[in-house]
């Protein structure tokens, strides 16, 4: 297979959005996750496939097919041979055989189904990818990390399933308190691991967000607890949900026809991805940005104006967000990869609470993404009708995607929706909608009737580092 790369004398380096960190390796952008400078890390070139090499996808295993579309990414920090046992470790954890299958639901409109891993969501997907991926870099340098991340909902537990009792990591998850779902409180919760720490800060998603990226541009304290980051932020997050555009497009026919996706979002990550395959040669007729009532994304690509408002609680909590972090990424690319442009905006964002977008920035998105968002009334409603007419019951976020779809034209190409979590992960919403309550996997059961065990802290960055510092061994036992 010919992976075509600019630069393909030279190893890739990943650079940050901004410009004044060091380009780094694989390895090591993946346990830095923030950049030093604020930015987020990419690639300093796309790999590019040819249509042959996508061609050649179909029928490939799911591990078969991550390899070859993760491999440019990781150069030789990893051998090939390693690299293959570490990715079919990973997605032995899914439940189904295909880890990511496609559902038709009607003519030309398919679910892409990305919940059969340990916690039900599609955060899994990278996820125990990741886990693997860091306990290996960690072992063979002989270190120790702390791993603090933010959660709307579904990456806390997927990072904690990842990496529960992985002795060189101890993990801090921060999850906004009350603000999402019972099972998605559960599934972090009721970690027994030692290494395992649960926050509930009084506040929101955003919030949350906020204090993971204070304590990141905390360079003294980043050194002192050796930070890693396991957000959508981690390039190797994006890096692996990458694959499941390769999958599912080579399935329905790709590279021979396009495909369109409709993606639920709420921090970017998952679009971003899309994104990434485009740039890789996939042939994506659209991407399809669909969020609930939270609609900035929106409002952005129809005005050029970003600017945050508050944040509306609904059925969809995994999308309560209104500062989208991997959005940066994108506007890297918009402005031609010119980090002083980037510096500009987020400088905006952050004294003036907003920005504005050139309108060269704003068309280049317009040519690459749509953008749709959902109410709740819409949510339930969509629930309740493809439950009718197909006998599908998708969970609120499948629903806020499955409704932007819709409003798509499908011209003859593929749709493809992202059902980015299990129906029983918000059986309220659900059995609201449809008049009965989602059956519940067995893994979710045993979660569901477990003791559970986090801590309360107001929404004060020195309160969180203080709780950090007691319980992070990485100050007492430095080595493993």
């Amino acid at each position: 297979m010919a992976v075509q790369m600019q630069n393909q004398a030279s190893e890739l380096r990943y650079v940050s959005t901004r410009g004044t960190a060091p380009a780094l390796g694989f390895e090591d952008a993946m346990l830095a996750g923030l950049a030093r400078d604020g930015g987020l890390y990419l690639p300093a070139a796309w790999p590019r496939f040819t249509p042959s090499d996508i061609k050649a996808m179909s029928g490939l295993s799911y591990a078969q097919t991550a390899c070859r579309v993760m491999e440019p990414f990781v150069g030789a920090d990893i051998s090939q041979k390693e690299f293959f046992g570490i990715v079919e470790a990973a997605y032995a954890t899914f439940s189904h055989e295909a880890v990511t299958p496609l559902v038709e639901l009607g003519p030309d409109q398919w679910l892409l189904e990305l919940f059969h891993g340990p916690t039900l969501a599609f955060k899994d997907v990278a996820m125990q990818l990741l886990g693997r991926l860091m306990d290996r870099a960690l072992r063979l340098r002989k270190a120790r990390a702390t791993i603090v991340g933010a959660t709307s909902g579904d990456t806390g537990a997927a990072a904690i399933e990842a990496f529960a009792g992985r002795g060189s990591i101890d993990i801090f998850i921060l999850h906004p308190h009350g603000r999402v779902s019972d099972v998605q409180r559960r599934q972090m919760t009721t970690a027994r691991a030692d290494n395992v720490h649960n926050i509930a800060i009084q506040g929101t998603f955003d919030d949350c967000q906020a204090l993971l990226k204070a304590l990141f541009n905390d360079h003294e304290q980043r050194d002192r607890l050796s930070l890693a980051g396991v957000n959508s932020i981690n390039w190797a997050r994006i890096m692996a949900q990458t694959v499941y555009y390769f999958v599912s497009a080579a399935a329905l026919g790709a590279p021979g026809r396009p495909v369109r996706f409709c993606v639920p979002t709420g921090n970017f990550g998952d679009v971003f991805a899309g994104y990434v395959a485009s740039r890789m040669g996939l042939p994506i007729d659209r991407l399809v940005i669909a969020t609930n009532v939270n609609d900035i994304l929106v409002r952005t690509l129809k005005s050029g104006r970003y600017e945050p408002g508050a944040v509306v609680a609904t059925s969809s909590p995994s999308m309560d967000i209104q500062v989208s972090s991997n959005f940066e990424r994108l506007i890297f690319e918009a402005a031609g990869r010119d980090s002083v442009r980037v510096c500009q905006l987020m400088s905006d964002l952050a004294g003036h609470g907003s920005f504005t977008l050139s309108e060269n920035e704003l068309s280049f998105l317009r040519s690459t993404l749509a953008a749709e968002a959902v109410d709740e009334e819409q949510v339930e409603c969509t629930i309740r009708e493809v439950a009718r007419e197909t006998g599908y019951v998708c969970d609120p976020h499948t629903a806020v995607g499955l409704a932007a779809a819709r409003r798509q034209p499908a011209e003859g190409i593929p749709v493809v929706t992202l059902a980015t979590a299990h129906p029983a992960k918000f059986p309220d919403a659900v059995g609201a909608a449809t008049g009965k309550r989602p059956h519940a996997p067995s893994r979710l059961e045993e979660k569901l009737g477990a003791d559970e065990r986090f801590d309360i802290l107001e929404n004060d960055y020195g309160a969180l580092v203080a709780f950090i510092e007691a319980r992070a061994r990485v100050l007492t036992e430095p080595g493993t």
